[in-house]
């Protein structure tokens, strides 16, 4: 029978049509058909049944409801999918069911997440993936679970406990494939580490949506494209990790104003200036290095978290001088410009940096002479210029022989292994007029500053 004979049997008005619905309530959601759709389903698609309600029109709606219930039974006792029925206007329920849905288990999603990503992977030489069957994904290799919490931080009790994916770690897998945006439906992870594989592609926009996530290493892979903007926006996130991929265009700015603890981005095609406001990241390592950042180290350097450890700036374009700021880095450990074009002379408040180790100012265009201003640091291990215009050593830095020192390639007389006498009269530089904030004699750290204060 046509779907318009149904309804003038049943002497439906529209409005009665329209406030009847069954509702499927399935674990993503609740998805309503109207009931005459699914009559028209049934009788269409089953001639059997169209032969029956043919015959049975006084009965129709018990009918319809049987068939229903018959065709769900199987789901419905599993607990995937239950019926409820809704009457009236003003958008209430009333739901049949003595017992209603309970929260979905948190590793659905992760089940189809992983198996899409499986689909994507095109190599697999260590056979890491022949373990990833089944629903039960916290037995797949490289994928870690653990109890999940409530809103307050606190483990969930065990009348209520519920496993999650709380982190995958593939490092060294050697896997060949692709991130696929289902991955972003594993929203308890904190941990995602996939170092060492061939990766190729960008990273999915659907990234944001991982906002448990505390580290992100995807270093050693062949990713591309601009900087993935998605880790911009994972709340938890204090270790990000790209070096070593493809990745290129400009920094973003709102890079530097999250509260990460490590920045690594070194060997990639990164391009254009190192953003202003590098001075607001509170991280305590940040590595540039081997990329195409030109201009210069920008002055808010001089203004970052007292507390930085390390920082590498080597093999790029930046020119211009090292900012006078530098001395503000009590606790650094590593501090690395070479192969770039910096010129000028070395900033006093370089005696200021008592914890340092490695000085690395080789292959740039720095000039005048190198004083006890470096020389005299006492936790020193390892010091280069090599490839500059230094003119003169301190007898503080000839006796730095107890070091990795290379001094080769200046203007230094009577040292060997200088550059030829034409190449030193014209010193790169020598109208650079470098920014210099002036300090007392003798200068005044902030370590000692700080240890003076009440």
């Amino acid at each position: 029978m046509p779907i318009g004979d149904w309804r003038e049997h049943m002497g439906w008005t529209w409005e009665e049509e329209s406030s009847f619905w069954i509702t499927f309530v399935l674990m993503n959601g609740t998805c309503k058909l109207a009931v005459p759709l699914v009559a028209e389903w049934l009788v269409t698609t089953i001639p059997s049944i169209h032969n029956h309600l043919e015959h049975q029109m006084e009965n129709s709606w018990n009918l319809i409801f049987e068939l229903l219930l018959l065709l769900l039974h199987s789901n419905a006792a599993k607990g995937d999918i239950s019926v409820g029925i809704g009457i009236g206007n003003g958008g209430g329920s009333l739901n049949n069911n003595t017992n209603t849905p309970g929260p979905v288990p948190n590793l659905n999603n992760a089940f189809p997440a992983l198996q899409a990503w499986k689909s994507s992977i095109t190599d697999d030489p260590f056979n890491i993936l022949d373990t990833w069957v089944g629903p039960n994904v916290c037995s797949y290799k490289g994928v870690f679970c653990s109890n999940s919490e409530d809103d307050n931080g606190i483990v969930t009790t065990a009348a209520t406990e519920s496993n999650v994916v709380a982190g995958i770690d593939l490092n060294h897998a050697n896997l060949q494939g692709t991130l696929v945006k289902e991955l972003s439906l594993l929203s308890h992870i904190t941990l995602f580490h996939l170092n060492s594989n061939r990766f190729s592609g960008s990273v999915p926009d659907t990234f944001r949506d991982l906002t448990s996530l505390q580290e992100l290493d995807l270093s050693n892979n062949q990713l591309s494209g601009p900087f993935p903007m998605a880790t911009l926006f994972m709340p938890s996130l204090v270790y990000l990790d790209l070096r070593f991929n493809n990745f290129s265009g400009q920094l973003p700015h709102q890079l530097f104003n999250k509260k990460l603890d490590a920045i690594f981005l070194n060997n990639n095609n990164f391009g254009g200036e190192i953003p202003d406001n590098l001075g607001n990241s509170p991280a305590s390592v940040i590595n540039l290095a081997n990329n195409k950042l030109s201009g210069t180290i920008p002055f808010s350097f001089g203004f970052m978290n007292p507390r930085l450890k390390e920082i590498l700036f080597l093999n790029n374009q930046l020119t211009g001088c090292i900012p006078q700021g530098v001395g503000i880095f009590t606790e650094m450990q590593v501090f690395d410009v070479s192969f770039n074009s910096l010129m000028g002379h070395l900033p006093d408040t370089m005696s200021c940096l008592q914890e340092i180790e490695v000085l690395n100012f080789a292959h740039n265009k720095l000039s005048g002479e190198l004083s006890n201003v470096v020389c005299s640091l006492r936790t020193l291990l390892n010091l280069t210029v090599a490839y500059n215009f230094f003119s003169g050593l301190s007898q503080e830095c000839s006796n730095l022989f107890n070091v990795g020192f290379d001094f080769s390639d200046n203007c230094i007389p009577g040292r060997d292994m200088q550059r030829p006498g034409p190449e030193c009269s014209m010193i790169p530089g020598g109208s650079l007029n470098c920014l210099r904030i002036p300090t007392p004699k003798p200068l005044v750290c902030p370590v000692t500053l700080s240890t003076s204060s009440p």
